[in-house]
C-alpha cells in the first residue's frame, strides 16, 4: 500500500520531489525493526499527538525511566503511561521518541488502546528520519523532587510564553487527516518559530526527506498541535488550533492559529544541558525550500 495519503502526494507534486518520496518510502515499514525496538527501549521520553474527545489535535509529552515504552511484539508497543487527555480507545496516534544524546529520531504511528500498564499502540508506520535539524544535549540527573505545577490555560500567548517560543530551538507538531495520526519535529536556530501574533505562530519549512508527512495532513485536515518544551526546566506549553501552509518565491511558511493554550511548569523531570545547534540549522534569514 502506497504510505503516502492525498495531501501528501499532492504537496510532493508541487513540490515536484514524487521521485524522492517514493523511494523515501522504501524506508516506511508496518513492523518494529529489532534496531528500532532496542532504540525505544532506551529513551526517557515519548511525544505523542492526537485528537481529543472534542476534536482538539495535542502534541504532549510522557516521561519515565527507560524501558516505560518497549516493543511487546513485531507490530506493537506498549507504553506505561496514561493515554493523553480526552484521548479515547481506538484513537489514532502518532508518536516520535528523539534522544537529543545522539540526534536520532524515530517514529511510529498507528492505533491506540488502554492496556493495564497503560496504553498500547498497534503500529502501520514505522520509520527514522535523518539527524538533520536535531540539536545536541547532554541528560542531566532528573529533578524528581519538583512536582509538576498547574496547568496554565489561555486562549492566547501571554508576553511570557511569546518569549518561550521566540527562544525555542525545537518543538513538535502533531497532525492528523483520514487515514491517522502523525507526530514530527521541527528545529532550527532560535527565533526560527515567529510570533506574528497573540493567536498566531509561523516557521519556515526546511528542506527534509521529501515525505511531506505533516504538509500533507494540513492540506487535508488543518487541525494540529504544538509542543514547546523548556529543556533545563521541564515547562511545557502545548498549543492546539489549525494550521495551513503558504507557499512562495522564498520557500514555504507554516501559519499556526491558536485556540487554545496549556502551559505547565515542571510538566517533565528530565533536564537537559545547553544544545549544541545542529549544523545544518539555516540562518534564521535564510528560509530553505
Amino acid at each position: 500500500m502506497d504510505p503516502y495519503n492525498f495531501g501528501a502526494l499532492a504537496v510532493q507534486d508541487r513540490v515536484g520531489v514524487r521521485d524522492r518520496a517514493a523511494h523515501a518510502a522504501r524506508s516506511i515499514r508496518d513492523g518494529i525493526p529489532a534496531i528500532a525496538a532496542a532504540f525505544l527501549g532506551q529513551q526517557p521520553m515519548l511525544v505523542i499527538g492526537a485528537a481529543d474527545g472534542a476534536g482538539r489535535v495535542w502534541s504532549s509529552l510522557l516521561t519515565g525511566e527507560p524501558g516505560f515504552v518497549r516493543a511487546t511484539g513485531p507490530h506493537t508497543i506498549s507504553v506505561a503511561a496514561a493515554l493523553p487527555e480526552g484521548a479515547a480507545a481506538g484513537t489514532p496516534v502518532g508518536t516520535i521518541a528523539l534522544d537529543p544524546r545522539t540526534r536520532r529520531r524515530m517514529r511510529l504511528n498507528g492505533i491506540a488502546r488502554p492496556s493495564p500498564r497503560g496504553f498500547t499502540v498497534e503500529a502501520d508506520q514505522v520509520f527514522s528520519n535523518c539527524p538533520k535539524y536535531l540539536q545536541k544535549r547532554d541528560l542531566d540527573a532528573p529533578d524528581v523532587a519538583t512536582p509538576a505545577g498547574a496547568e496554565r490555560r489561555g486562549g492566547a500567548l501571554t508576553p511570557d510564553q511569546e518569549g518561550f517560543v521566540r527562544a525555542a530551538d525545537t518543538f513538535f507538531v502533531a497532525t492528523v487527516a483520514p487515514d491517522g495520526a502523525d507526530a514530527s519535529h521541527r528545529g532550527g536556530n532560535p527565533g526560527f518559530v515567529r510570533v506574528d501574533s497573540p493567536t498566531e505562530v509561523s516557521w519556515p519549512d526546511y528542506r527534509g526527506n521529501a515525505m511531506f508527512l505533516t504538509l500533507g495532513n494540513l492540506e487535508a485536515d488543518g487541525r494540529a498541535g504544538l509542543l514547546f518544551l523548556d529543556w533545563g526546566t521541564g515547562t511545557t506549553l502545548r498549543l492546539t488550533g489549525v494550521a495551513h501552509t503558504e507557499y512562495g518565491p522564498e520557500g514555504r511558511r507554516t501559519r499556526f492559529r491558536i485556540a487554545q493554550t496549556v502551559e505547565t511548569p515542571s510538566a517533565s523531570p528530565l533536564r537537559w544541558s545547553a544544545p549544541v545547534y545542529s549544523p545544518a540549522n539555516p540562518p534564521l534569514n535564510q528560509d530553505r525550500s
